[in-house]
């Protein structure tokens, strides 16, 4: 398989789809209900255009970023993705060491097929990403995640109950999988991805994994059993006095929502829909990002949900991130091949972003500001495009 032949994001995104069965794919492609959030995040994206100022000196170009204490090479990072195990055997470990060789940020899910310690091992800068579980369960996990060296603590908040994703409902998609003639099939289609869960075993969610719940099913009804709905701002005060080091709260739309983050003790907040996976007919990600920069008074605000360009990044930029995350494209890439495959995701995002940087003209990141951005006056024809798409 011959990455080099691949020169974008939409291309990875079929070539995975070419090397998953329908089911893993879906898992990974799809989103809520209809999917109309994930439509709007892409969206809300080309409502907005970019501005060049030309006549700049752009020879030397820097897009790293500091956060912290810490610079990365890019404005960056990977999202955390549960049960990636489902599309290439170790993919968290995979993606964990893909992003410390390129030098950006590697958020593990606590839903990973690779347990926090494995990961951790590999990208010692990993940060982790926690689910609002039972209090006795989020404290062991945190206790895991502070021994095992991490120093950043992602809180998800946007998961009080589970997305309806109506295309894993479709494929039968469940832990473990029960096989019906229809899904077979599909999985007999993809010889070398069945191969490969022949040779590696399923997938399971490895920080899970206990006496109590040693196989996968268990841990699958743990996790929707545990997931607690109750979570509240009270919660949230009590788990930040518990973590020493930097917490992120990820899964905000409003803007009274991330001041309160911040009043909390947050460090940074996520601006995130969770790409479309829970809530379908929320808000485009992006129409949220202005008024959390806003409420934030400069402090950390980060961005996922919709991202595929480059462009895509400078426009997040502009708004007013401070990083953005993706999720999908690294995952194409791991579908793909493995390691090399997400590290081709993060070289072509990369590699858009520092072409569009000259192009807009600025040499560096700290340049960008809503200056280089003007509103559409193309959404009519670009909405009749999207809604026709598959």
């Amino acid at each position: 398989m011959n990455l080099d032949r691949i020169h974008s994001i939409h291309e990875l995104r079929a070539l995975a789809q070419r090397c998953l069965p329908r089911l893993a794919f879906d898992y990974l492609d799809g989103g809520a209900e209809d999917e109309r959030t994930m439509a709007a995040n892409r969206f809300a994206f080309e409502q907005w255009q970019l501005v060049p100022r030309p006549l700049h000196n752009v020879s030397v170009r820097d897009c790293s970023v500091k956060l912290w204490e810490q610079r990365w090479a890019l404005p960056l990072g990977i999202a955390p993705i549960g049960l990636a195990g489902l599309f290439w055997p170790g993919a968290d470990v995979a993606a964990a060491r893909a992003a410390a060789e390129a030098r950006i940020p590697y958020i593990l899910s606590t839903a990973s097929s690779s347990s926090l310690e494995e990961v951790m091992e590999a990208n010692p800068l990993a940060w982790f990403q926690l689910y609002v579980l039972n209090e006795e369960l989020s404290l062991s996990l945190m206790r895991r995640a502070l021994n095992a060296g991490c120093r950043a603590l992602v809180v998800t908040v946007d998961v009080a109950v589970g997305g309806r994703r109506e295309r894993d409902l479709n494929n039968g998609l469940q832990q473990p999988l029960c096989l019906s003639p229809r899904m077979l099939a599909g999985l007999l289609a993809r010889p070398r991805w069945v191969a490969q869960m022949l040779r590696h075993g399923q997938p399971d969610m490895a920080n899970l994994r206990s006496e109590q719940a040693g196989d996968t099913a268990t841990q699958a009804a743990l996790l929707a059993r545990k997931m607690d709905a109750g979570f509240d701002w009270e919660r949230l005060a009590r788990l930040r006095g518990q973590w020493p080091h930097q917490l992120i709260v990820k899964g905000l739309l409003h803007a009274e929502d991330v001041a309160r983050a911040f009043s909390l003790g947050a460090d940074a907040v996520v601006v995130s829909n969770h790409g479309g996976r829970q809530l379908d007919a929320a808000m485009g990600c992006l129409h949220a990002l202005p008024e959390a920069v806003s409420a934030a008074q400069g402090k950390p605000v980060f961005f996922d949900s919709g991202i595929r360009r480059g462009s895509d990044i400078l426009k997040a930029l502009a708004l007013g991130a401070s990083a953005v995350f993706v999720g999908r494209a690294p995952m194409y890439g791991l579908a793909c091949q493995g390691q090399p495959g997400v590290a081709k995701a993060i070289g072509l995002l990369a590699q858009e972003l520092d072409i569009s940087l000259a192009l807009l003209g600025c040499s560096s990141i700290a340049q960008l500001n809503h200056g280089h951005l003007r509103q559409s006056t193309c959404n009519h024809h670009f909405r009749s495009q999207v809604e026709a798409s598959p």
